[in-house]
């Protein structure tokens, strides 16, 4: 027999329009025998208004557009299933949160913040991170980022951070970046924004692939048992192929030669099916403990570290099926944080309580009206039943004669039952808009989060400040910056206040304390999905070649042979010609051949290039005459000679390499 299918892939069919070879027909179901040219008087007549088939053509063309995101425009989605490892009903009533015997259908929505739909991957920017559970009990949106902090600490503020960090009103420009001068006047004239910009000029703000970023719900919310007691929870996404970056100078050269390098690396993961999967975890504080950090729980600019509070494991997604249509689903696909389920409930967070009113307001305007749950890729996979009727876009058809309650005429249904209950918490205090002293440090995570950073993460971050300031223009903001670098760390200070021109401004006796779990150092380490390039041309010794692609690929490496032109070589298709490639787009580069490919400087660029972001570089056969043609000296990670399968496989899975002395090698 057959196995059961997934409840979402059923619960889709209904809105399913599959691939049909027979003939076309207007919206209305009438057959069309000619779609090339409009209805007109003669040949070189006027064009007729009762071609009715033209009309509709042409005016469902011109609606086919609707409002994009205002953040978080630039997107990918994949499908998936979260599976619970162990029941957590001492914490929840949740019922996807206690049923391990089957998993929980999911939709994940990656994204830029910044950016416009038509903008690249690789800016340096937030990534959305959000899920969507479709649970027996209803949908549980799961709206979080890769960065565990936010810019802001009360929601009302969310308007001016966006319109700062936003293109400049009067010519549009930048797109997608936060170097320019509105943004960074914004930061040094809200200093609660100091930790979330350490972690948006570090390398997590340029993330690998979606497949290896951490994701985090910022907020502090509730889960609350069957006895009505809180517990306070903090969501993280671990990727199990472990947390990976790319380098400032890659991102920029990808943006040209691959604007939808994210996207595409999802995509065709999944279509490999090279599952990339995420072990949810939580941090959970007893409600008797709420008041036991040097911070605040409901401040969205803190994060718990994980040496006082261990991320606990409790079930890990797979995200397993791409989506069929990109505007039906991934662009139509609406999360809200106020999506919740029985057994989980927010806090007192100002910016949560603002996002549960913001979301719902966006998404009417967007989706045109209230009726856009029922979308598919929205839909719970329960049955809705509510008295709530027509509107824009209504595809239910209600037969009951009531839409109120209470009602007799339909037997008093749908009736109120045993459903959700709001944690109940008792909640005093006169109206006034003033933030708790308690939200006033807004310099010693910063401190912390500069402390735990290894020394060439400190070397980014100080470059991604120079970069961003570089691009300001007025020199107040750029000194008024500086300053507060001061008051998160002296050398931090000094080393941009000396890159941009500038006195080192007053320091701060700062803590030592640091927390090694936010260092990308330390990550798990695999060959498994990295992009490897093997540059050939005619010549090559094909059996090496075979030999050490089939050790790699049965690691679970992708690997693609590059060459000067289309065709083969010694046998061997070529995946991509030279000029048409990058090494930007691969993660490691081994060279196959140096005979035919020395004499090419695009040749010797392309493992120049690599070699200084820090690549494992692989040479094999005559392929040390490329090598030495592009000048490249024999440094770490760069392995020679026969029978190097085991030794580059193992450099590859380390990702990067951050000591070399690229500065010795000539540009």
């Amino acid at each position: 027999m057959p196995s059961e299918r997934d409840p979402k892939d059923r619960q889709l069919d209904a809105g399913r329009v599959p691939l049909d070879d027979r003939g076309m027909t207007t919206d209305q179901g009438s057959p069309v025998d000619h779609t090339d040219d409009s209805l007109r008087a003669g040949e070189r007549g006027p064009t007729l208004m009762e071609d009715f088939h033209f009309r509709e053509k042409l005016t469902r063309f011109d609606h086919e557009r609707i409002p994009e995101r205002v953040v978080h425009a630039r997107g990918a989605g994949a499908y998936g299933t979260f599976q619970l490892y162990e029941p957590l009903g001492d914490l929840t009533t949740a019922a996807f949160l206690n049923d391990t015997s089957k998993p929980t259908p999911t939709f994940v929505r990656f994204s830029t913040v910044a950016g416009s739909r038509g903008s690249a991957d690789t800016v340096r920017d937030v990534r959305g991170f959000a899920t969507k559970f479709y649970t027996s009990e209803g949908n549980f949106d799961l709206v979080g980022n890769n960065f565990p902090v936010f810019f802001i600490q009360d929601g009302i503020k969310f308007p001016d951070f966006v319109h700062a960090v936003k293109p400049e009103p009067h010519n549009e420009i930048p797109q997608a970046q936060s170097a320019h001068d509105t943004f960074w006047d914004f930061v040094q004239l809200q200093p609660e924004s100091l930790h979330m910009i350490m972690w948006l000029m570090s390398d997590r703000a340029i993330p690998r692939s979606f497949r290896m970023m951490q994701g985090f719900g910022v907020h502090t919310f509730r889960l609350v048992n069957a006895q009505g007691q809180g517990t306070f929870v903090k969501w993280h996404w671990r990727p199990v192929l472990g947390t990976y970056s790319l380098v400032w100078d890659e991102v920029l050269r990808i943006q040209g030669n691959d604007p939808d390098f994210n996207r595409r690396d999802l995509w065709e993961a999944i279509e490999r099916g090279a599952f990339p999967e995420y072990e949810l975890c939580v941090q959970l504080v007893p409600e008797s403990k709420e008041h036991s950090f040097d911070f605040d729980l409901l401040d969205a600019t803190k994060i718990i570290p994980e040496e006082q509070v261990p991320l606990r494991p409790i079930g890990r997604m797979t995200l397993n099926r791409n989506p069929q249509n990109f505007f039906a689903e991934t662009e139509q696909v609406a999360f809200h944080t106020a999506n919740v389920v029985p057994g989980i409930d927010f806090s007192n967070d100002p910016l949560l309580q603002a996002r549960n009113f913001s979301y719902l307001d966006t998404q009417l305007l967007r989706l045109g009206g209230p009726n856009f749950p029922q979308i598919p890729v929205n839909r719970p996979v329960n049955e809705v039943r509510n008295d709530q009727r027509d509107g824009f876009h209504q595809h239910l058809i209600h037969e009951s004669r009531t839409s109120y309650a209470p009602n007799s005429i339909s037997g008093g249904h749908p009736m109120a039952t045993d459903g959700y209950k709001h944690y109940q918490e008792r909640v005093d205090g006169v109206k006034i808009r003033k933030r708790s002293p308690s939200f006033d440090d807004h310099y010693s995570q910063a401190t912390l989060f500069w402390n735990s950073m290894a020394d060439w993460e400190k070397q980014h971050i100080v470059a991604a400040y120079l970069f961003e300031l570089g691009h300001v223009e007025r020199k107040h903001i750029k000194e008024g910056v500086v300053r507060h670098l001061g008051q998160i760390h002296p050398d931090l200070a000094a080393q941009v206040a000396e890159g941009l021109g500038l006195p080192e401004p007053p320091m701060a006796e700062v803590h030592a304390n640091a927390s090694p779990a936010l260092s990308m150092t330390g990550q798990p380490q695999s060959v498994a999905t990295r992009k490897i390039a093997i540059l050939m041309a005619d010549g090559t010794d094909a059996a090496e070649v075979t030999a050490l692609r089939e050790s790699l690929e049965g690691k679970g490496a992708i690997c693609e042979v590059v060459a000067p032109v289309e065709g083969s070589v010694g046998g061997i298709p070529v995946d991509r010609q030279l000029s048409a490639a990058g090494s930007v787009l691969y993660d490691a580069v081994v060279a196959a051949d140096g005979s035919a490919l020395a004499p090419l400087g695009r040749a010797q660029f392309f493992v120049k290039e690599a070699f200084k972001h820090g690549k494992a570089i692989g040479a094999v056969g005559s392929g040390r005459e490329l090598l030495e043609a592009a000048q490249l000296p024999s440094d770490v990670g760069v392995v020679m000679g026969d029978g190097i399968a085991e030794k580059f496989a193992t450099a590859v899975a380390g990702h990067r390499f951050y000591e070399r002395d690229v500065a010795s090698v000539p540009a």
